[in-house]
C-alpha cells in the first residue's frame, strides 16, 4: 500500500506462525507453557466429597494434590462461557494449568472458535510459546465433529492471537508458535482440516487489515493493488483485470461514476476470476463487494451523533470479505466452480465535479435514477457492479455489502442481514454459516415498500426515508439482477467493525468460503 495523505506507510510485519499437531496422549504426560482445558458447567459438577467427577479433572486434580478443585471453588468457576481460570504450577510438567468456561454446552463451531481465541488470550498474558488444548468431554463427538471442533479451535487460536500493529510504533509481537489439540484424532483428514483452518484465517487476518487500514493509506487504486497481488500470488486459478474509469465509461457505468465524480482519488473496477487449473465447470458463482474506502456522504454530509464518520473507512467491508474469500480459494482451488470477485472501488467525496442531490444518473442495464439522497451511496456503484456480474454469465450472486444504518438497528452489531428471493440459496448460505459459526438473519423482500422508491422524473430514486430503510436498499438494488440469476444481497453494516475494540473482524470470509465448497462439492 503506498501512503499518501499524512506521510502514513503501514509497517511490514510478518505475523508468527503457529504450527498446530493433532495429539492423543494423556494430558500428564504433555509439557509446555500452558494445558488448556475446555470445560462445559456440567464437567464442572462434583461429588459430595468435593472431588471432580469428569474423568480428565480428576486425573488432571489429582496430579495437583486438589489444588484445582479448591481453586475452582474458591473462585467460583462453574464454566461458564467467557470466563477462565489459569494456575501456575511450577513443579509440574505444564507450566500452567487453565480452565477455559464453555457454558452449559458446547455443540457449535462457534463455542470451540471462542475457546480457541480465550487460549490466545491466556498465551499473551503468560507470554506463553506453547500450548496444549484438550476437551474435557469429547467422547460424544463424532468424527466429524472432532474434525470441525479441532478446525474451529485453530482458527479462534490464530484470530485471537492476531493484532493489527501495523500502525503502531511499537507493536506488540506474540510469542505462542506451538498449538497441540489433544483427544481429537489424528491423520490426514485432521491434519488437512487443520490447514484448512489456517488458510480461512490467513485470509480474515487479510481482510481485517484492509478494514483497518485508513482513507488516507487504502484508496481504491491501492484496494486494487491489493485485488491484483492476490491474483498474481495465485496466478495458476487467478486473473485479475483492473478497469479505468475511462473503461467503465464504455461499459456506461453512470451510476458508479457518477458516485466518483467528487473524488481526487480515481475509481478502479476490480474483477477477479477463479478457475480451477483442470476439470469442468459445474457452477459459475460471484461475490460482490462494496469498495467505498471512504464515505464522506457527499452533499448530503454524515454530521450528528451516531453518523459515524470517523470509522467511514469500514464502508469498503464488503469487497473486503469478497477479497479475502478469493485469497482463501486461490489457496484451497476447489475443483468445479468458477468464482467472480467484483468491486465497484471509488471514494463518496465533497466537490464541484460531485453528484449533487437531485441529479439523474443512468446505470449500465439503462436504468435511470434520481439520486435524493448522496449519502446512500453504496447501492449506486453496487447496481453498475451487479449488472457486470449478470454479464459473466453466472448461476448466482452473493453481493455483501456495510449498506445501511437501519439493518443495524434492526439486527444489532453482531448479525448480518440477509435479503434474497430464493429460498435454495438461503438455505445454502445458511448451512455455510453453520459451519462459519457467523450469524445472519434472513429479512424480508416486501415488495409493497417499493412504492416508496418511485420517483416523478426517473425510474426510481435511491432511497425510500427512514422506515424499512434495509428492505428498500435491497429492493433497488433487485432492479439490476437479472430474473434468471440467483442471488443474495448481505447487509454487513454491524458486524463488519467490533466497536469496542475499535477494529474490524473479517466477518463474512468464512462463511463465503463454505459457500463456494458447497457448490463445488
Amino acid at each position: 500500500m503506498a501512503h499518501t495523505l499524512g506521510l502514513t506507510q503501514p509497517a511490514n510485519i510478518q505475523h508468527p506462525k503457529i504450527s498446530f499437531t493433532a495429539k492423543e496422549i494423556d494430558v500428564a504426560e504433555w509439557k509446555g507453557d500452558i494445558l488448556a482445558v475446555g470445560v462445559t458447567e456440567k464437567d464442572m459438577s462434583k461429588d459430595e466429597n468435593s472431588k471432580f467427577q469428569n474423568s480428565i479433572l480428576k486425573k488432571l486434580d489429582g496430579l495437583l494434590g486438589g489444588m484445582l478443585a479448591e481453586v475452582s471453588s474458591e473462585e467460583d468457576f462453574t464454566g461458564k462461557a467467557g470466563k477462565s481460570m489459569v494456575l501456575r504450577l511450577p513443579s509440574c510438567g505444564s507450566k500452567r494449568v487453565g480452565l477455559i468456561g464453555l457454558g452449559k454446552t458446547a455443540s457449535y463451531p462457534a463455542s470451540f472458535q471462542r475457546l480457541g481465541e480465550a487460549v490466545a488470550a491466556a498465551s499473551k498474558t503468560a507470554q506463553a510459546n506453547s500450548v496444549a488444548i484438550i476437551l474435557a468431554s469429547s467422547e460424544d463427538l463424532s468424527n466429524e465433529s472432532k474434525l470441525s471442533t479441532a478446525s474451529a479451535i485453530a482458527s479462534g487460536t490464530v484470530l485471537g492471537i492476531y493484532e493489527d500493529g501495523r500502525y503502531k510504533s511499537e507493536p506488540r509481537k506474540p510469542k505462542l508458535n506451538s498449538v497441540d489439540i489433544i483427544g481429537l484424532g489424528t491423520g490426514p483428514e485432521l491434519e488437512k482440516k487443520l490447514k484448512y483452518a489456517e488458510n480461512v484465517s490467513s485470509a480474515i487476518i487479510f481482510g481485517r487489515e484492509l478494514v483497518n487500514s485508513p482513507a488516507n493509506v487504502l484508496t481504491p487504486a491501492a484496494l486494487a493493488a491489493e485485488a491484483s497481488n492476490i491474483a498474481s500470488l495465485y496466478s495458476d486459478v487467478l486473473s485479475a483485470n483492473i478497469l479505468s474509469a475511462e473503461q467503465c465509461k464504455e461499459l456506461k457505468m453512470g451510476s458508479y461514476l457518477g458516485v466518483a465524480a467528487a473524488s481526487a482519488n480515481p475509481p478502479h473496477f476490480i474483477h477477479l476470476c477463479y478457475k480451477p487449473s483442470s476439470g469442468p465447470i459445474k457452477t459459475k458463482l460471484a461475490l460482490v463487494g462494496k469498495g467505498l474506502t471512504f464515505d464522506s456522504g457527499g452533499y448530503n454530509i454524515k454530521t450528528g451523533a451516531g453518523c459515524s464518520i470517523d470509522i467511514m473507512k469500514t464502508d469498503m467491508g464488503g469487497s473486503a470479505a469478497v477479497l479475502g474469500a478469493a485469497k482463501a480459494l486461490g489457496q484451497i482451488k476447489p475443483p468445479g466452480v468458477e468464482v467472480h470477485f467484483i468491486v465497484a472501488s471509488c471514494e463518496n467525496m465533497i466537490s464541484g465535479t460531485g453528484m449533487r442531490p437531485g441529479d439523474i444518473i443512468t446505470a449500465s442495464n439503462g436504468k435511470t435514477i434520481e439520486v435524493n439522497n448522496t449519502d446512500a451511496e453504496g447501492r449506486l456503484t453496487l447496481a453498475d457492479a451487479l449488472v457486470y456480474a449478470c454479464n459473466q454469465g453466472v448461476d448466482k450472486i452473493v453481493d455483501l455489502a456495510t449498506l445501511t444504518g437501519a439493518c443495524i438497528v434492526a439486527l444489532g452489531p453482531s448479525i448480518a442481514g440477509v435479503f434474497t428471493p430464493s429460498d435454495d440459496l438461503a438455505k445454502e448460505v445458511f448451512e455455510a454459516s453453520e459451519v462459519s459459526g457467523e450469524k445472519f438473519w434472513r429479512m424480508p423482500l416486501e415488495e409493497s415498500y417499493w412504492e416508496s422508491m418511485k420517483s416523478g422524473v426517473a425510474d426510481m430514486v435511491n432511497t425510500g426515508g427512514r422506515q424499512g430503510g434495509a428492505i428498500t436498499a435491497a429492493l433497488f438494488l433487485k432492479q439490476f439482477v437479472d430474473e434468471k440469476v440467483q442471488w443474495m444481497h448481505i447487509d454487513l453494516a454491524g458486524p463488519v467493525w467490533n466497536d469496542k475494540k475499535r477494529v474490524a473482524t473479517g466477518f463474512g470470509i468464512a462463511t463465503l468460503v463454505e459457500w463456494v465448497l458447497k457448490n463445488s462439492s
